[in-house]
């Protein structure tokens, strides 16, 4: 199978390179909302499969799509992708000394269509000093 990679992340670029694997790049403007009754891991595993789903329908049968979506919480906050550098400042502001959670969800998406593995993750971390 052909791997395809949806994501503008650099590390995600680099951790594919770095396993040695051989990927195809694809790009689209996929939205980033989810229903508000979600919670934490939920939104992850969701935006995961929300952006492989934009793909579903390009996919051959012999290639295997790669999503995956990580929030950052900081309390009950959910805190989004930065809109610009203002924005990415201030967030780094509310996150300095603070502990928060981050969340990663992974959807492996075959060309058949069947999403067939998930793979929610979770990190404590804490940001500067």
């Amino acid at each position: 199978m052909r791997l395809i990679l949806a994501s503008g992340s650099p590390r995600r670029r680099q951790l594919l390179t770095d396993l040695g694997l051989t990927y195809e790049l694809r790009l689209r403007e996929v939205a980033e909302s989810f229903p508000p009754q979600l919670r934490r891991a939920e939104i992850a595993e969701y935006l995961a499969r929300h952006k492989a789903e934009a793909y579903r329908a390009d996919l051959a049968s012999d290639e295997l799509l790669l999503t995956a979506d990580t929030i950052v919480c900081l309390g009950d906050d959910v805190l989004n992708k930065p809109a610009d550098a203002a924005d990415a400042r201030a967030m780094l502001g509310r996150l300095q000394g603070q502990t928060h959670q981050v969340y990663t969800g992974v959807c492996l998406l075959p060309g058949d269509g069947r999403p067939r593995w998930f793979f929610p993750t979770k990190r404590r971390c804490t940001f500067g000093p």
